[in-house]
């Protein structure tokens, strides 16, 4: 589980936020230069250091098929049309949202290792991680791919591997299984108002708003980064809690503090593409800040959280907990310091996959915490 984990919100977030297509506004050419300098010239001579260079064709001696079936780069490129499929629904990134499941029912206090609450859990792993999660990257993937045409043009879409009615097709059929197994779960555990299944809605309406026009929250570095962080640590939290017991105000409140971890690990993998931002208008913070200031944005955002939360367990009487998740932040900074810092491009990966398994499982101690 650990060697999944190591770059599971990592590459999540990163295959979310990796292409990107943005709208620009209709105005005259001045009044667009104008605010191109005031929004990215303070901060263009230093991001020009951390430029994307997208190869111009698919690897296709040194891709890998693994690659290829998880959805993340380095994939070989595929003619057989399941494999690109599951290629679009990027199973990599499942795991943090089964993780969540997890959390949830460990800070509900009422999951029973019996067989009954085993199969509730796979269930609802499958409705947020295969079906909701394959939605939302298949969807992200079909908005993304008129500049996927120009920093990645062998993916399967903009390659042609797929045409763009199979992807509608895969979309749909993806979104109504999740929304079906989320009314089954809500049967299954008795549910008098059907909670997980308006959760499931919730978080394919925010997916939806997130990639598409006319809001497309990720044009926006502050509110599309923590719009993805919620997704991937609040919504699966809700989820699990709700299916095994009751979700309270303070565990929403606990895991939308938790989501600010969350932007700040969505903002590792906006690095990457600031050339291609830069170019389609996109305020992100690399962009819109500089590098430099941006990756301390970071690790704040990351550090500072986690603290937080350790400050509200000690608070509420759980000094243990609160000092075993103060044990879990002390080699994110490291790891921070010897890779991110360094360089936020070259040693993304290396530091997601050697900081981020630390970071999930604090979120575990916190879920334990508030279950006892």
């Amino acid at each position: 589980m650990a060697s999944v984990l190591n770059t599971a919100l990592a590459i999540n977030l990163s295959n979310v936020n990796a292409g990107r297509v943005r709208t620009r506004s209709l105005i005259s050419p001045l009044s667009e230069s104008s605010r191109r300098r005031l929004t990215i010239k303070s901060a263009e001579t230093e991001t020009n250091e951390f430029k994307s260079k997208a190869p111009d064709k698919a690897p296709n001696n040194g891709g890998s098929s693994v690659n290829q079936l998880l959805g993340i780069k380095g994939a070989s490129q595929e003619t057989n049309k399941w494999k690109i499929r599951l290629q679009l629904t990027k199973p990599v990134t499942w795991p943090p949202l089964v993780w969540g499941i997890v959390c949830g029912a460990a800070a509900s206090g009422n999951f029973h290792w019996n067989l009954e609450d085993v199969a509730k859990s796979i269930v609802c792993m499958m409705m947020s991680g295969p079906c909701l999660t394959g939605y939302t990257q298949t969807l992200n993937d079909y908005y993304d791919r008129e500049i996927d045409a120009i920093n990645e043009p062998y993916r399967p879409i903009p390659s042609g591997a797929i045409s763009e009615n199979e992807v509608i097709t895969q979309i749909w059929v993806l979104l109504l299984g999740g929304l079906v197994l989320a009314g089954l779960l809500d049967i299954w555990a008795g549910h008098d108002f059907p909670i997980v299944f308006y959760l499931a809605i919730g978080g394919s309406l925010l997916s939806y708003i997130y990639s598409a026009p006319p809001l497309k929250l990720k044009q926006n570095g502050w509110i599309g980064n923590f719009a993805l962080g919620a997704s991937y640590i609040s919504l699966p939290w809700w989820a699990g809690q709700a299916l095994f017991g009751t979700l309270t105000p303070d565990i929403i409140v606990l895991t939308l503090l938790y989501s600010i971890a969350g932007l700040g690990i969505a903002i590792v993998n906006d690095f990457k593409s600031i050339e291609g931002d830069r170019a389609m208008g996109l305020q992100s913070l690399p962009v819109a800040f500089g590098a430099e200031t941006a990756k301390w944005i970071c690790v704040g955002a990351i550090d500072i959280t986690q603290i937080s939360v350790a400050g509200y367990l000690l608070g509420a009487g759980k000094p243990y907990y609160a000092l075993a998740l103060l044990a879990l932040i002390i080699p994110q900074i490291i790891f921070q310091f010897q890779y991110f810092l360094k360089d936020p491009v070259k040693y993304d990966v290396k530091y997601q996959a050697s900081a981020q398994p630390f970071l999930v499982l604090g979120l575990l101690v916190t879920a334990l915490a508030t279950s006892h």
